[in-house]
């Protein structure tokens, strides 16, 4: 009676000529290992951050097909009197919200590297509202 290894050992040399079957075993092993070590290194909301990047870097890629779309900022006072702000003052908050939000994505990333969920979910979802997407 043949073990199922020696059938396919006896299948690799029957359709290759050579014996792989070792370098079959490791290789899918490695690709076996590689695939556990992700999983194993995934925090508690480490989908939700990479689905959040994806969603900022598509509407920075491409801000015509949503002009509404990046980091938000408060509503100033001056904004409240109907004053129209200067391109310098565009520009300036724009760089603020940017880095607010970018912040708060960064402390969610830090968050779930050390296992907060809770943290991590906080800032994730004020990372979230600064990009409007809520």
């Amino acid at each position: 009676m043949h073990h199922s290894g020696s059938r396919l050992r006896e299948f690799f040399n029957n359709v290759i000529g050579r014996d792989v079957y070792g370098g079959f075993v490791i290789a899918a092993t490695g690709a076996a290992l590689l695939c556990a070590t992700d999983a194993a290194w995934s925090g508690p909301c480490t989908a939700p951050i990479a689905q959040l990047a994806r969603q900022t870097n598509l509407a920075a890629s491409d801000p015509a097909a949503d002009p509404e779309a990046g980091p938000t900022a408060p509503q100033t006072v001056g904004a409240q009197l109907h004053h129209q702000p200067t391109p310098g003052e565009v520009e300036h908050a724009e760089r603020v919200a940017n880095a607010d939000a970018d912040a708060a994505l960064d402390r969610a990333r830090k968050a779930d590297a050390a296992g907060d969920a809770d943290g991590c979910n906080r800032a994730l979802e004020e990372a979230r509202h600064l990009y409007g997407i809520d």
